[in-house]
């Protein structure tokens, strides 16, 4: 497992001795990023930029076509191109641009770019490591011995949109997911482990405190614990980053010592039927007359788990799914009878019914966009509860464990559950609370018995969040 998860960090399953508790969730629809204002120029030959990324959006290409990492000045670009990652160095390059993709929506990325021109050795002058490992370039468009870079100028420096002008960020290029631990350092360039280190127990590449580095007199250290200014600077050097549009409601726990469940913008049923934005936690239909389903990226077997919907208009089907179901599905069968079947359990909202095995049957109440759903998934007895506005639906009671009082029973045969999956049919948008963050209203700020996530609801005594503290302990 160790190259998988050197590849792409779904987290760190273990405590580890360095916990991160919060990341930005940036998002290209609001134009949310970070930026430094009229810096003072710092070291342009050699510097560090290094950064935790989840891609919780993939397919939602901006206005402006690529997602940016950062940007300085017209030329000095550090950004996407579809899902490989690009580096212009100064406006007489050729951008550099990695060999590898990066689209897996439940990863925690630590991207570390490297920059010396000091380096005899042309490909030692541009590095890019991915979880602690170096990674290749598509081509040799090096910079010069010793030459000058477009960054670390004076012009304003973005992170997470592309520059556009010496007072505004490009609004068409920016980045969507989350964003944690961002580092620069000013004349030195790092490697990896200045960042985080392999860890001893699973393999999985995990994060180290940084404040010790020495950061130059131009960098900066975000690590977001501050709600109330995004862009706060925590090296020492005051370096603090102003914010577009973000505010203490895009302050998330997801991070990368306890990733949280998302919805799956690869694992959808037809393609190019659903938006997915805001950290993988809100939905939009965007074609009708056509049912079909959407996945989350955490799949499970075992254990009681508990998350949170809230509907659009339009009928809406929210339950969970085996993955033989989903890996096996045809298009003809996305229907409410079709959603059901191979281990799938849903609560329609239309009329109130349940769904089972393909059979639907009175059930509970209707509900619709002022309702919160609750579900609380229990594998260990194979039952699945739903709550409407915290009344658990058929007098059903989450704690009754293998009595399975007022549950829905489903045989999952070996398989893996998906929550929340959801059928939807008209063009609306939905949203989903998986604990780690949500746009839903949350008014009680409830949490699981550990401590993680922020429910309105609180989960029933044993079920908790996905994410991946729980399933280490649970899943």
């Amino acid at each position: 497992m160790e190259t998988l998860q050197r590849t792409a960090n779904r987290g760190s399953i273990s405590t580890g001795p360095y916990q991160i508790d919060n990341s930005i969730k940036l998002e290209v629809d609001n134009n949310e990023w970070l930026y430094r204002d009229a810096p003072t120029a710092g070291n342009r030959k050699t510097f560090t930029l290094s950064l935790w990324l989840k891609r919780a959006v993939l397919g939602h290409t901006p206005a402006g076509g690529d997602e940016y990492i950062a940007g300085q000045g017209s030329n000095a670009r550090y950004h996407f191109a579809g899902d490989t990652v690009r580096f212009m160095f100064e406006s007489g390059s050729t951008e550099l641009e990695s060999s590898r993709v990066l689209r897996d929506p439940s990863a925690w990325y630590h991207i570390v770019l490297a920059v010396d021109t000091s380096q005899g050795t042309a490909a030692n002058r541009v590095k890019l490591y991915i979880n602690g490992v170096q990674e290749a370039w598509n081509n040799t468009e090096y910079p010069s011995l010793n030459q000058e870079s477009d960054w670390m100028n004076t012009n304003d420096l973005y992170i997470g949109t592309k520059w556009a002008s010496n007072s505004a960020g490009d609004g068409d290029n920016d980045l969507s997911g989350y964003l944690s631990e961002v580092v620069l350092l000013d004349g030195t360039a790092a490697s990896p482990t200045s960042f985080g280190e392999v860890d001893d127990d699973s393999g999985i590449w995990i994060p180290i405190d940084v404040s010790g580095l020495t950061f130059g007199s131009q960098g900066f250290y975000l690590n977001f614990s501050n709600a109330s200014s995004s862009g706060e600077d925590f090296s020492g050097n005051d370096n603090d980053l102003l914010d577009s549009n973000l505010s203490s409601a895009d302050h998330s726990t997801d991070s990368p010592t306890n990733n949280f469940c998302t919805a799956n913008p690869v694992a959808i049923g037809t393609s190019n039927l659903f938006q997915f934005t805001e950290g993988g936690t809100v939905c939009k239909r965007i074609t009708a007359d056509q049912w079909d389903f959407f996945t989350t990226t955490m799949p499970v077997n075992k254990g009681k788990w508990y998350g949170e919907f809230k509907a659009g208009a339009g009928p809406v089907m929210v339950g969970i799914g085996s993955l033989s179901y989903f890996e096996g599905i045809a298009q003809s069968s996305h229907t409410g009878a079709g959603m059901a079947t191979n281990s799938g359990v849903a609560y329609y909202g239309a009329d109130g019914k349940r769904w089972v095995d393909g059979t639907e049957a009175a059930y509970g109440a209707t509900f619709g966009t002022s309702d919160i759903i609750s579900i609380a998934m229990d594998l260990d007895n194979d039952n699945v509860y739903f709550a409407k506005n915290g009344t658990w639906q058929n007098s059903g009671d989450p704690t009754s464990g293998a009595t399975g009082t007022g549950a829905l029973s489903t045989d999952p045969a070996g398989d893996y559950f998906v929550m929340t999956m959801n059928m939807l049919y008209n063009p609306t948008t939905h949203f989903m609370n998986y604990g780690g963050y949500t746009t839903i209203s949350i008014s009680s700020a409830a949490s699981d018995g550990n401590g993680y996530g922020t429910f309105e609801y609180a989960p029933p005594s044993g079920f908790y969040s996905l994410c991946t503290k729980n399933l280490a302990e649970y899943g």
